[in-house]
């Protein structure tokens, strides 16, 4: 299982609404609402990008990342929540066995804390958005989780809450779980969106992960030549 962190497992989109607030107040001006949806899932460099032109600044990006930064590491030494069924879902997928990376665009020096008030032990691996050369909405983070379990893309399932990282994980490949959180999410073919992560079981996340790779092999053979070969 491939899963997302801020939005997905904690509910700290709402710590981050804080932390941009305080900087675009820092900044001198106030943040739109639509500035702030564009950043859900995105990285630091976008965000501090988003913010700089969403209050006609020219402004030092490195002085901007620093601050918010900072704030962001005190709300998260104190603020952070688990989204409803989170932790029940890590520790039942921890107890049957199935290998969890957790990908996030946060950056290593905020997951680090986050992992510590999660618990490190239900994760095998992790990547943050400093860790990857193209960050979501591109494939890099999950394909990097995905190998880092040592399994192909196309054979995880992904949880994911935004746009942003759902296209992430459709590019990679990955079937996808979309439990919305800030922004509203369309269904569509290869994802399954739900309300919550309550009551969602392990033996869901392997039916949905065979569906969908058998419906993708189905599609797949389709588009065959008849001379393409298996």
């Amino acid at each position: 299982m491939l899963v997302d962190m801020d939005g997905t497992l904690l509910d700290s989109e709402k710590v981050w609404d804080v932390a941009l607030d305080d900087l675009a107040g820092w900044l001198g001006g106030r943040l739109s609402r639509a500035a702030r949806v564009a950043m859900i899932g995105s990285n630091l460099t976008r965000s501090i990008g988003v913010v700089h032109r969403d209050l006609g600044l020219n402004a030092d990006p490195a002085t901007s990342a620093a601050y918010l930064l900072d704030r962001a590491e005190a709300l998260f030494r104190t603020d952070l929540v688990w989204k409803p069924g989170a932790r029940e879902l890590l520790t039942d997928v921890r107890a049957a066995g199935v290998p969890t990376a957790l990908v996030t665009s946060t950056v290593r020096r905020l997951t680090d804390i986050a992992l510590d008030t999660m618990g490190r032990e239900l994760f095998t691996v992790s990547v943050c958005g400093d860790e990857v050369d193209r960050p979501k909405p591109e494939p890099d983070p999950y394909l990097r989780g995905a190998q880092l379990l040592g399994v192909p893309a196309a054979a995880c399932v992904a949880v994911e809450d935004s746009p942003t990282g759902i296209a992430s994980a459709e590019a990679a490949g990955c079937a996808v779980i979309a439990v919305p959180s800030e922004t509203a999410v369309h269904p569509a073919a290869g994802i399954w969106v739900r309300d919550t992560l309550v009551g969602l079981t392990v033996a869901e996340l392997v039916a949905f992960s065979r569906t969908s790779r058998a419906a993708a092999g189905t599609v797949e053979a389709c588009h065959r030549t008849p001379d393409s070969g298996p």
